[in-house]
């Protein structure tokens, strides 16, 4: 679209700094200057502190703080660290169940590291030809990583099967102390993400990995208890299938949001209608075409759409409020619009 004027009509795009103008501005040149369909578009909201919003008030944040860094840190080195016992000890005493939560704890690591490495390439200077930075790499490494794990969780369920049919013997005596050690480095990992867990989507994120972990944990242990007590081999495969149809869930989950940033999609958690119609709510705003919604990796979702509008509403008033609007209710990162006579 072209900007005949551009020099006079960014004003009614970009009002951020002088609002007094507009009617002024509006009034006199609305014969000549709305009949072009076109308004610079809005990137206005990165003014927008002076009109006293705070868009994310009612979001969780994204960013990770230098304390929320170090929390995250402190969990991914934990759960590290327990992921090799545990797929070691279930090696060794032949527990199906300790291997599955064992793979499960890589899923947190994977998870709580693909946290930690956004944070750090969020950080990193964007070459010229990448405008969005890195931010991509985080959906690649969720991609293969869900890959995996589907992989993973499809060999534990059929060894099940075969677990079923002719049961293995289990040192159950080293399987027992080794799943009650796992669910206590999960507890601790969810104190330590607990205070912020409401406040953060990456720690929200980690913590969420975390409580289904204590699953995995709770299963084993019970697993060891029933083949210590009763004998109950078949307790073994039969928990571990079920973490392992946990694990797959996640992995498809996980799967599924990848290839949806990947082609662009809308978010799921966004209603594409939902956000037409707060657009269209506002005074003097007629039609919305061109509205795209995507992210750029799981937390940040960015928004483009070209307003139509009446001359009264042709204004950078109209365009910071519907920006503040969307920032604020539908906890998109960043929001650009351009305005059209309608």
């Amino acid at each position: 679209m072209g900007h005949p004027d551009h020099s006079e009509e960014s004003h009614h795009c970009h009002g951020d700094h002088d609002h007094a103008g507009h009617a002024e501005h509006s009034d006199d040149h609305a014969p000549e200057k709305i009949t072009q369909p076109s308004c610079g578009h809005g990137h206005g909201e990165h003014h927008h502190h002076d009109h006293g919003h705070h868009h994310h008030h009612h979001h969780p944040s994204i960013e990770l703080s230098g304390r929320h860094f170090r929390v995250l840190q402190a969990v991914f080195g934990l759960t590290c660290i327990y992921l090799v016992i545990e797929v070691a000890g279930g090696w060794i005493s032949g527990s199906l169940a300790l291997l599955a939560d064992g793979f499960h704890m890589f899923a947190d690591a994977a998870g709580i590291g693909l946290s930690l490495f956004a944070a750090w390439l969020s950080h990193r200077p964007a070459p010229p030809q990448r405008t969005f930075g890195y931010q991509r790499v985080e959906i690649l490494a969720a991609f293969f990583n869900a890959l995996f794990l589907i992989g993973m969780s499809i060999y534990i369920m059929m060894e099940s099967v075969q677990r079923f049919q002719s049961p293995e013997p289990i040192r159950a005596s080293l399987m027992l102390p080794i799943a009650v050690g796992g669910l206590i480095v999960n507890l601790l990992a969810a104190k330590l993400l607990h205070a912020d867990h409401e406040h953060n989507l990456n720690i929200k994120g980690a913590y969420l990995h975390v409580l289904g972990d204590l699953l995995g944990s709770v299963g084993a242990i019970a697993a060891g208890l029933m083949i210590l007590c009763w004998g109950w081999r078949w307790a073994d495969p039969l928990i571990s299938a079920l973490i392992s149809a946990l694990i797959l869930l996640s992995a498809f989950n996980l799967l599924k949001e990848a290839i949806n940033v990947l082609l662009e999609g809308c978010p799921s958690h966004i209603d594409i209608e939902e956000i037409r119609e707060e657009m269209l709510s506002f005074e003097g705003v007629q039609a919305i075409h061109n509205l795209h919604v995507w992210n750029i990796n799981l937390q940040q979702a960015l928004l483009t759409a070209h307003l139509e509008v009446t001359p009264e509403a042709f204004s950078g008033e109209t365009l910071n409020r519907v920006q503040v609007a969307l920032k604020e209710k539908f906890g998109l990162s960043h929001v650009t619009l351009q305005m059209e006579l309608a």
